[in-house]
């Protein structure tokens, strides 16, 4: 499992020990399994794809549903199929909840979307449905930020639907002893990291991301969608809509990777066992790969 903050090269690092060590990836990022949605989520080329297999990647249209839930259940398909095939599974992603998930092995229960409910709770303060949320549910609200909307409303759709606390219908299986996990974590020096999201996000224009999110709007899909509340591409339909200049709206974007960057290591900072090292080491994989091949013996 490679893990850390965006723009610190885990898909090139992946993609280079996938090929030394006979594995194929595995994403763990919630806006790269959306076809359509390519520069703005830094996927993988389709040449990069093509080197090495890569799985979650495009699997869903902006329009459909994907869950954590789907996540950890797909995964464990593909990795109990790899397994059988001698073939070394490289999870890989900056995703904190679907990495979290798999390695503690929630089962989310399956709960069916309640668009009618989620638009009425939408129309709330999160600090309030939190509120509520504690009530219902204290053991599920102590693990959510007051300001966690997507995940406050989750958790009260899944109680109105079954009566039920989130909390409870949880049923967890670690794959402590089920898988050998061995995870990396790639980081950096802070002023280097914003550095290098930055110009991220200049070669996310320069790629041509305003012309992306136009299409993905020319073919119908709504800026309320999930997918289409994704970073950077939020910030491009606000300056599509004259809500704002490029140049303000590329700075926004700057700013809030940055932001979700610290947000990601608070994530990674709770995960034990975690092997970090720092992303410059991503061009010259030689130690990670000694490391990996150490640990399995």
């Amino acid at each position: 499992m490679i893990l850390g903050p965006t723009a610190t090269g885990k898909s090139a690092l992946a993609i280079e020990l996938a090929k030394e060590l006979n594995g194929e990836i595995i994403s763990a990022d919630s806006m790269q399994v959306y076809r359509g949605l390519d520069i703005g989520t830094a996927k993988p080329s389709k040449e990069e794809r093509k080197s090495v297999p890569h799985h979650l990647i495009d699997v869903k249209d902006p329009d459909e549903p994907w869950t954590v839930s789907d996540f950890t259940s797909r995964a464990n398909e593909i990795i109990s199929r790899l397994h059988k095939e001698g073939e070394l599974p490289i999870i890989v992603g900056g995703t904190g909840l679907y990495l979290n998930s798999f390695l503690e092995g929630y089962s989310f229960p399956i709960t069916e979307a309640n668009p009618a409910l989620r638009a009425r709770l939408e129309k709330e303060e999160a600090p309030a449905l939190w509120d509520r949320l504690n009530k219902v549910d204290p053991e599920a609200a102590k693990k959510i930020s007051k300001n966690d909307k997507k995940r406050i409303i989750r958790a009260l759709e899944v109680f109105e639907g079954t009566g039920k606390p989130i909390s409870k219908l949880q049923k967890r299986s670690p794959v402590a002893g089920k898988y050998n996990v061995i995870m990396i974590g790639l980081n950096t020096e802070r002023e280097k990291l914003y550095q290098k999201i930055n110009e991220r996000v200049d070669k996310m224009i320069d790629a041509g991301l305003v012309d992306e999110v136009k299409t993905l709007l020319s073919k119908g899909y709504n800026r309320k969608l999930t997918s289409m509340q994704a970073l950077g591409y939020k910030e491009m339909i606000d300056h599509l809509e004259g809500k704002m200049p490029l140049k303000e709206t590329i700075d926004l974007m700057k700013q809030k990777t940055r932001n979700f960057a610290r947000r990601q290591m608070t994530w990674f900072r709770r995960f034990d066992g975690v092997k970090w090292f720092g992303s410059e080491i991503a061009i010259r994989p030689e130690k990670i790969r000694e490391y990996i091949v150490n640990s399995f013996k």
